[in-house]
């Protein structure tokens, strides 16, 4: 091993220090770091996302091939992830990796873009996601829904803000229950599938060809996103070099088989038109099943209620490290960036996420959510991804797993990605490009705002990095 990857390991094992203050320290294990990718993905995105995507892809083949599809496209993502983090094990993803590009808009606008676009619109999701499955067995209205949403919301932040190891514990076990079942939902609803409803007509309104495909596969971010949590709290890793790797790869491969077999499973079970406006697509599809019937929709929506819960935790648990991370490198408020004395966690940055998680639940629906969520997450990935051909020329760069094929990966982790970015525009022009317009020209005011008022911090920081920067480069040349 060089030198400098010998360094790098060094300091990845040590608590984080900024300041002269130490920071989050690392208490997670490679289960802990699995849990995260695929506690957080396998949630609410297939149980809110499938009755979408049968409704945009349009058939049932195109459902199951936008799944599939949607899948293979986040191994080369994935792979690329897991080589930027072994370089840099921190908290924060793509602000980290935007930051040691020198891309400092960018590394603001990932934070940016998380806080107003994808984390809070996340978890507002998730948590209504919930509750409309609740809903299924009470009958409840839009009032009820959205109070049981918020409710959520506060338990799961007291949670992972006050007790951090319990709500890591919590996350260990309903993931461990909610795989299982989810699993054993996936083979009953394969084995009692009716050949006729993959070749029923298409949904009314949509031609089926490559178009619908595409906005099918775009319309699968949502589900599929999430497999690079670990990288969000890559600085509360324990050995990460050893666990991040392992729990990316891994994350990957078993979320892509379960939801293909699963949205395999929903349109052979329920004709794709009923399937697309279901509130609870997975439930409804799962009414189907022979002799059981509306017993096994009852069973589907009470796994929905386990898998969407568990998610709805993590997001809860880790989504807030974005902004604490630009707190502490200056482009954001600084006390996001305060870590509480006792509890040793973000609190001030969590407080925020879920309070506008909360106002997004009052004030939106679930498909106008997952519309914006879409845009912004394609479009900030395809920048992240493009950080990696900037970076590994840097003398700090030192990953200890480098992705398979290089250039030819990082190209197959980008490409796809663009397409449905263009494809997005194509569908609703209008809609996205007032997205984009908001996103990215609200962005640029507060940039310079804190680039002024955040001088003196963004100086040190930026020193410290270049004084790490330069032992390495030593240390690589001895």
């Amino acid at each position: 091993m060089e030198e400098g990857e010998k360094m790098a390991k060094e300091n990845s094992t040590t608590p984080q220090v900024h300041g002269g203050e130490k920071e989050l320290t690392r208490r997670l294990g490679l289960m802990s770091a699995i849990v995260l990718g695929v506690g957080t993905t396998v949630g609410s995105g297939i149980f809110t996302s499938v009755g979408g995507v049968a409704g945009t892809a349009g058939t049932a083949v195109m459902t199951i091939l936008a799944f599939l599809i949607g899948g293979l496209i986040m191994i080369p993502q994935n792979l690329c992830y897991t080589e930027l983090m072994t370089a840099y094990p921190e908290d924060g993803l793509f602000i980290v990796y935007f930051r040691e590009a020198g891309w400092d808009f960018l590394s603001f606008f990932g934070g940016w873009s998380c806080f107003w676009a994808t984390d809070p619109v996340g978890i507002a999701i998730t948590s209504l996601t919930v509750a409309n499955y609740l809903a299924y067995f009470t009958g409840w209205g839009t009032g009820i829904v959205r109070a049981v949403a918020i409710g959520m919301i506060i338990m799961f932040t007291a949670l992972h803000m006050i007790k951090m190891d319990a709500g890591a514990k919590f996350q260990n076990v309903i993931t461990a229950v909610k795989i299982v079942p989810f699993i054993l939902l996936v083979v009953v609803g394969l084995f009692c599938v009716t050949g006729s409803n993959y070749a029923a007509p298409a949904v009314e309104g949509v031609s089926p060809g490559i178009m619908s495909l595409l906005l099918g596969i775009a319309a699968t971010t949502w589900s599929y996103d999430g497999m690079q949590t670990c990288g969000t709290m890559a600085g509360e890793i324990k050995n990460p070099h050893k666990n991040i790797p392992i729990a990316l790869i891994g994350t990957v491969l078993l979320v892509t088989l379960l939801y293909t077999g699963l949205s395999t499973a929903c349109v052979g079970l329920c004709d794709v038109s009923i399937l697309a406006t279901s509130n609870a697509p997975v439930a409804t599809a799962f009414e189907a099943v022979p002799f059981i019937g509306k017993a096994s929709g009852t069973l589907a929506a009470l796994l929905a209620i386990v898998v969407v819960t568990g998610s709805l935790s993590s997001l809860i648990m880790f989504q807030a490290r974005v902004e604490y991370k630009c707190a502490t490198e200056g482009y954001w408020w600084k006390s996001w960036g305060k870590v509480h004395p006792v509890w040793k966690t973000p609190y001030v940055s969590m407080l925020w996420q879920s309070a506008f998680a909360i106002v997004l639940v009052f004030e939106t629906t679930l498909q106008t959510l997952l519309g914006y969520f879409t845009l912004i997450c394609l479009i900030r990935n395809v920048l992240c991804f493009c950080t990696w051909f900037k970076v590994r020329k840097k003398s700090n760069y030192h990953p200890t797993w480098r992705m398979p094929g290089g250039v030819f990966m990082a190209i197959l982790a980008i490409v796809p990605t663009v397409i449905l970015v263009v494809t997005t525009f194509i569908d609703a022009p209008l809609f996205s490009t007032i997205a984009a317009v908001l996103a990215i020209g609200s962005a640029v005011p507060f940039y310079f705002y804190f680039r002024k008022a955040n001088a003196e911090l963004i100086a040190e920081k930026k020193a410290e990095h270049d004084a790490l920067e330069k032992a390495m480069a030593a240390a690589q040349g001895e």
